[in-house]
């Protein structure tokens, strides 16, 4: 195997970690006024995600950081590019973080309303605008010959793109709340069971339509077989949330999200970003790789350090796996 084609999947890897880890954070931020009834409820749901929340964005930063380094015309493209959603997305992942910490910061219903609503629409945005950045990925974008963006915002809200927003949001909102069912105790994990069955219609839905329409743009037989597999995950995944077997509900979405996120990226291979203006502008990991010197020093980093930080993280999930509800809070500070 070719090291670019390794790092191509590794970054395949790395993206998939951060949507299924990310994911069920996301929707229990977007949940948080939804099933959090009162102040101490949010503090449940709020604490399930505590320990773990900037571990998961971890993923995004070294999936970022392996981009640059492994596929410097894919990031300078990309980023350039998609500047302005990417800029959302870093702004609203700021808020959240910030109103994670500083929620706690004062006993007035004021203040805390106000930060639970940056966690709400901190969590909200990533969502939707990951899903139309990488539907756009995906299609393909207008790319000069060059590799120069020629398209503007508008151009990344096209029905396909909107799509997948609507589809990235309504899945992590199913995967959230099976989450905080699988998380939680006593009504709340109750509300979490019934309106992850709801959420996850629409998920279904929703997410059938943008993997057909996927696999009408682009597709192989590989892709197809995944494609099949993540609809039946998701599908498997609500039956089990049927009948309250909350963990294999959890690990149906977190499979379903793996397998879709596997789906685009094997359909897109060998391309990183297909062209829809001019197919010399079209991205491969030929011709946006680093050199081979490079990807070998990387290589051996990745294989030193990655088993230590997946052993890490592991660790503090099986540290924090108990069930948490009311009777963990305090009524005042």
């Amino acid at each position: 195997m070719e090291l670019s084609t390794f790092w191509f999947l590794l970054i395949a890897v790395l993206f998939t970690g951060y949507f299924v880890l990310e994911g069920f954070d996301f929707g229990v931020g977007v949940l948080l006024r939804v099933l959090g009834r009162d102040d101490r409820e949010r503090r449940v749901l709020i604490n399930t995600i505590g320990p773990v929340w900037d571990g998961n964005e971890v993923w995004l930063i070294t999936a970022g950081g392996a981009m640059f380094a492994a596929f410097p015309e894919w990031y300078a493209t990309l980023f350039s590019g998609f500047y302005l959603p990417l800029l959302l997305i870093l702004l609203a992942l700021i808020v959240r973080g910030v109103a994670f910490e500083y929620r706690h910061g004062r006993d007035h219903a004021g203040w805390k309303d106000r930060w639970d609503w940056a966690i709400t629409i901190g969590s909200v945005v990533p969502a939707v605008l990951w899903g139309v950045a990488f539907a756009n990925i995906f299609r393909g974008v207008p790319l000069t010959a060059d590799h120069e963006y020629a398209g503007g915002l508008l151009t990344l809200l096209n029905p396909y793109g909107l799509l997948g927003g609507a589809t990235f949001l309504a899945v992590f909102v199913t995967h959230g709340a099976l989450f905080l069912a699988l998380k939680t105790a006593g009504d709340i994990r109750e509300r979490a069971n019934r309106l992850a069955g709801r959420a996850g219609l629409v998920a279904v839905l929703l997410a059938g339509t943008f993997l057909v329409w996927s696999l009408v743009l682009r597709a192989n037989p590989a892709a197809v077989v995944l494609a099949v597999l993540a609809a039946v995950a998701l599908v498997a995944g609500l039956a089990a949330n049927r009948v309250r077997r909350e963990g294999w509900a959890f690990a149906g979405t977190a499979t379903a999200i793996a397998l879709t996120v596997a789906t685009l990226f094997t359909a897109l291979f060998p391309e990183v970003m297909p062209s829809a203006l001019d197919p010399a502008g079209t991205l491969t990991t030929a011709n946006a790789s680093s050199t081979p010197y490079t990807l070998t020093i990387m290589t051996w980093v990745a294989a030193v350090f990655t088993p230590i930080v997946l052993l890490y993280q592991g660790w503090t999930y099986w540290v924090f796996r108990k069930r948490l509800d009311t009777t963990h809070i305090p009524t005042t500070h």
